[in-house]
């Protein structure tokens, strides 16, 4: 799938974000090794705390579903839907990703002008801490 298909996912997905709180819609498209797509958007808490982002929604529904090998991951965020600024993940849902994802993890951040930005997760999230400093355990 291309970067520009995974973020027509992720503006679709978008549309059914819950956030009658911050007004700020985002949509998340996750690809797996295997090639399927699992969509996500934030959905927000009166509390806060509860709230979950886009990224992690489609993490925790394709690793409830068995998949836990990923190859990349749109994102498209704005307030009401209004994507004309890059959108990228938080620290958390970065280390979501960390979790289940190596270095070369593709992250793509799309507007509405058909601009996409391609990091890998090394880039997003350097020094990071994982599985492999706890395994030993």
């Amino acid at each position: 799938m291309t970067e520009t298909g995974l973020i027509a996912l992720a503006k679709k997905a978008s549309e059914s974000a819950y956030v009658p709180y911050s007004g700020y819609t985002v949509g998340a498209a996750l690809l797996t090794k295997s090639g399927k797509v699992y969509t996500g958007v934030n959905i927000e808490n009166a509390s806060y705390t509860p709230t979950c982002c886009a990224e992690r929604t489609a993490f925790f529904k394709a690793v409830s579903e068995g998949e836990k090998e990923f190859e990349a991951i749109a994102v498209v965020g704005g307030k009401k839907g209004d994507f004309k600024d890059y959108f990228p993940p938080c620290g958390v849902c970065r280390q979501v990703m960390r979790e289940f994802c190596g270095d070369d993890f593709k992250i793509i951040l799309g507007k509405d002008s058909g601009e996409f930005m391609v990091y890998n997760l090394i880039e997003l999230l350097p020094e990071s801490f994982g599985p492999e400093f706890i395994k030993n355990v």
